[in-house]
C-alpha cells in the first residue's frame, strides 16, 4: 500500500474549506492595503537560494539536476523567487512595488508540530521606501492579517539590527564571536548567553548590562547605552517614529520594543519584526520580517526592500486552539427525485438553481426519500427538494426546510425566489 511521504498531508475537503477560508481572509487584508498578488514557480535555479542564505542551507533544501543538467531546487521560502522576478521584470515599474504572495515551500527538515517537509506561507514585499509611514503600515499590515484572522490572542515584537550591532561594538566584539552568540539571542537563551559572553572575557558588570538592554522595552534606557554611536541613535529615533503611528495612526496600542530579535539572517538589516501566538508554546512565532537587501546581491540597482512572511499552518493551528469556529460545508439545497420518471426533471432544477449562483447537489444514488433526506441534513442542506408523480404532474416541487422540517409546495418556476429568503 502507498504511503504519504513523511512531512507531507493530504486536505480532505473539510480541512480545505478552513485553509481556503483563512487564504481567502488574509488575501482580502493584503488586497485592502494596496498589494497586488504576484506567484512565481515552485522550482527555481539551486543558486538563487545558496546566494541569499549561504552553502549551509544544502541540508535543508530539495534540489536536484534536471534532464539538461541545471541544478535546481524546491523554493525553501518566496522572498528570493519575488526579488529575482523584480529584478527580471519589474525594476522600472512605479515605486514604490506593494507585492503580495500565497503558496507551498519545501524544506528538508525534522517533522513536528507545525512544522513539515512541505509547508504554505504568506507574504509581501515593499518596495521602493523605507519612510518611517511605510515601515509602520508594513507592521500594521502584519498585525491586521492575524487579527483579521479571528486570532484573540497575539504578540507583536519590533526591534533593529542596527542597534544590535551598536551593542556589540560597545563591548568590542568581534564578527567571529558575534556568529556564535547571535543563536542564543535569537532564542532567548539569555543564560547561555551570559555564559558565552563571560567566558569570551566579558565582565560580569558588562554582561548583565548587555542583557538587560537586549531584554528591556524602554526606548529612553537602550539610547542611554548606545549614546555616541550615530547610527544606532538615529535608528532608534526612527523605531520611535514607528512606534508612535502604530499606535496613534494605526490603533496598535499593544506593539513592544524588543532589541533582542536578529532574524538570524546576514541580509536583513534595520528594522525588523516578529508576531507570536502564546497558546503555540514554543513553537509560537507566527510572522518574522524586517528590512533586508537582496536586488544589490541579485544583481539588480540597489533600492529599499521589507517585507515579512507568515506561517501559514501555524496560523491555522493557532486558530484551531483558540477554538476559533470556521464555517461549516453546506448546501443551499439537496434534490431529490422520488421516483426513476423524476430524475431528469431533478437533473434539470438543480442546474437551474446552480445557474443562479445556488449551492445545490442531488441523489445519485436512487435511495429513496428517507435515506436521502438524511444524507441532506449530513451535508447541511439548508432545504431539501422533493420531486415525486404529484409534483411532476403539477410543475411544483416539495420544499423541506431541514431545520425546522416544515414543508410547502412551491411552483418550479417560483423555487429559486423561494430559496434566497
Amino acid at each position: 500500500m502507498y504511503q504519504i511521504p513523511r512531512g507531507t498531508r493530504d486536505f480532505i475537503p473539510e480541512e480545505m474549506l478552513k485553509r481556503r477560508f483563512l487564504q481567502q481572509r488574509m488575501e482580502a487584508v493584503f488586497r485592502r492595503f494596496g498589494y497586488g498578488e504576484i506567484q512565481t514557480p515552485t522550482f527555481e535555479s539551486l543558486e538563487l537560494f545558496t546566494a541569499k542564505s549561504g552553502a549551509s542551507i544544502l541540508d535543508e533544501l530539495y534540489n536536484f539536476s534536471d534532464k539538461g543538467g541545471r541544478e535546481l531546487a524546491l523554493r525553501p521560502e518566496l522572498t528570493a523567487p519575488v526579488i529575482r522576478c523584480y529584478i527580471e521584470r519589474l525594476q522600472m515599474a512605479p515605486k514604490p512595488l506593494k507585492l503580495f504572495y500565497f503558496g507551498n515551500c519545501f524544506r528538508y527538515d525534522r517533522p513536528q508540530k507545525g512544522r513539515y517537509r512541505e509547508f504554505w506561507q504568506a507574504g509581501c514585499e515593499l518596495i521602493g521606501t523605507d519612510t518611517p509611514e511605510a515601515q509602520a503600515e508594513l507592521v500594521a499590515l502584519a498585525y491586521s492579517i492575524l487579527k483579521g484572522i479571528g486570532l484573540q490572542h497575539i504578540v507583536l515584537n519590533i526591534g533593529n539590527l542596527h542597534v544590535i550591532h551598536a551593542l556589540f561594538a560597545k563591548l568590542r566584539i568581534s564578527d567571529a564571536v558575534k556568529k556564535d552568540l547571535l543563536p542564543f539571542i535569537d532564542k532567548s537563551q539569555y543564560e547561555d548567553l551570559f555564559s558565552a559572553l563571560r567566558a569570551n572575557d566579558i565582565s560580569q558588570a558588562d554582561t548583565e548590562a548587555f542583557l538587560e538592554i537586549l531584554q528591556t522595552p524602554d526606548l529612553d534606557k537602550i539610547q542611554a547605552y548606545v549614546r555616541g554611536h550615530e547610527k544606532a541613535e538615529s535608528e532608534l529615533a526612527r523605531l520611535r517614529d514607528i512606534m508612535e503611528l502604530l499606535q496613534t495612526s494605526f490603533g496598535i496600542p499593544d506593539a513592544r520594543v524588543k532589541i533582542g530579535i536578529v532574524r538570524g539572517l546576514d541580509y536583513y538589516k534595520g528594522l525588523v519584526f516578529e508576531i507570536e501566538a502564546p497558546v503555540l508554546g514554543a513553537e509560537k512565532q507566527l510572522c518574522g520580517g524586517g528590512d533586508y537587501e537582496l536586488v544589490g546581491l541579485f544583481g539588480g540597482t540597489p533600492v529599499a526592500q521589507a517585507g515579512f512572511a507568515i506561517g501559514f499552518d501555524r496560523a491555522l493551528l493557532a486558530l484551531e486552539t483558540e477554538r476559533f469556529t470556521f464555517p461549516s460545508p453546506s448546501l443551499d439545497a439537496f434534490v431529490i427525485p422520488v421516483t426513476e420518471t423524476a430524475i431528469g426533471t431533478a437533473l434539470t432544477v438543480a442546474q437551474q438553481l446552480r445557474s443562479q449562483g445556488l449551492t445545490v447537489d442531488l441523489d445519485l444514488l436512487r435511495r429513496g426519500i428517507g435515506k436521502s433526506l438524511k444524507y441532506a441534513s449530513t451535508q447541511q442542506s439548508r432545504y431539501a427538494v422533493i420531486i415525486g408523480p404529484k409534483e411532476l404532474e403539477g410543475g411544483t416541487v416539495t420544499l423541506r426546510n431541514m431545520k425546522d422540517g416544515i414543508q410547502s409546495s412551491c411552483a418550479i418556476a417560483d423555487l429559486t425566489a423561494a430559496l434566497f429568503v
